[in-house]
């Protein structure tokens, strides 16, 4: 039964038309077309309404309908939206390298430098970020990401002098200098299986030293003594296509690691370098959400990396993981007749960072944004 307004009288308005049953789910075309915008015309098209809803009738549905459309709408308009024009993260990782420094690990004193400038403006762009991140996915699981980000000067001015990540503090994270080869296992294995592959490929490379001082695509870092050189095939979360083709097999390598960090600015891969007598200044890492992956290719005697003040060796096909947020240095006070210590390094997830936490981390911190 479907109530239906009729045109004679207001007494009648209400007055109940038993429609046929193959009418019942359509309304008149010239009701429509004659309808008055009436207060009572409008209380009687809510009635109909919430009949038709209760008679399920084809109303009811053309009005589900439209409510569908319209929220079909609203999300391709929410999709599309475009940011407002934030300086980018990425922008703001660029190190010294214009001043003759590389991989920003000597103070710049550059404004544009994230690593080498504290400031509030850099927590509202990644919590400008976060939003966008929210906003297109979802807020689940981003209470720790949200909370770092708010309160992230307390906790890096707070922080004991043996952990000072210089970028972003991810707060309630197992906190260690060193990590179990547990931790990130099937990396691990994978990466010492490879072992003579990798090596294999420096030895390659290595043989440009002879030729001149620095080869096309090695870096000089500075140092206070010696000589350090890496080799970039992922670079601040950017693949080096030069140096990735020179190291091919390498580079697939890292396509097949389960927890490599490759989309945000804190993920590397390199070949690095120490030369005999060589020190590595002190420093911290830009974050804690990382574990760096040494995978020793040459080790000569009297090398030690010391991380928050506890020394370790490499050896040669072994990994050596460790948190670069807390202060750490290297040496190598092997003779010259000794060779060079050449390690494999990349940056491996934090086992206690979840997976949706990694994925908004790595819209984040994304290259370019």
């Amino acid at each position: 039964m479907v109530w239906v307004p009729l045109r004679s009288t207001r007494t009648d308005r209400r007055a109940p038309l038993r429609a046929p049953t193959t009418c019942c789910t359509t309304m008149s075309l010239e009701w429509l077309m004659d309808w008055s915008w009436s207060l009572d015309g409008l209380r009687d098209f809510i009635a109909t309404g919430i009949q038709s809803f209760r008679d399920c009738d084809a109303t009811a549905l053309a009005a589900v309908a439209c409510l569908l459309v319209l929220f079909v709408w609203y999300c391709y308009h929410v999709g599309r939206e475009q940011p407002r024009a934030y300086a980018t993260v990425n922008a703001l990782m660029q190190s010294a390298e214009a001043n003759g420094v590389q991989n920003g690990y000597v103070y710049c004193h550059s404004p544009e430098c994230v690593r080498c400038t504290h400031h509030d403006g850099l927590n509202q762009k990644l919590y400008h970020n976060l939003q966008e991140y929210a906003k297109r996915y979802s807020w689940s699981g981003m209470g720790r990401i949200h909370k770092g980000i708010r309160e992230q000067g307390r906790y890096l001015n707070s922080r004991p002098s043996i952990q000072k990540p210089e970028v972003f503090f991810l707060p309630d994270l197992p906190t260690m200098p060193y990590f179990s080869r547990d931790a990130q296992k099937h990396d691990v294995e994978l990466l010492e299986r490879n072992f003579q592959t990798i090596l294999c490929e420096f030895e390659t490379l290595y043989k440009a030293f002879s030729n001149c001082s620095l080869p096309q695509g090695w870096k000089m870092n500075s140092t206070p003594s010696g000589e350090w050189f890496t080799f970039y095939l992922v670079n601040q979360g950017m693949c080096v296509p030069r140096n990735c083709r020179r190291c091919p097999r390498t580079y697939r390598l890292l396509g097949s690691l389960r927890t490599c960090i490759g989309n945000n600015v804190f993920g590397n891969a390199c070949i690095s370098v120490l030369s005999p007598g060589t020190v590595i200044a002190e420093h911290y890492g830009p974050t804690n959400i990382r574990i760096r992956c040494h995978l020793g290719l040459k080790t000569p005697s009297n090398c030690e990396l010391v991380v928050g003040g506890e020394p370790q060796c490499w050896a040669e096909g072994r990994c050596l993981l460790f948190d670069d947020s807390f202060l750490h240095t290297a040496f190598h006070e092997g003779s010259p007749e000794e060779g060079p210590r050449v390690v494999f390094m990349v940056d491996l997830w934090h086992p206690n960072v979840a997976a949706a936490e990694r994925q908004a981390l790595d819209f984040i911190f994304a290259p370019g944004r």
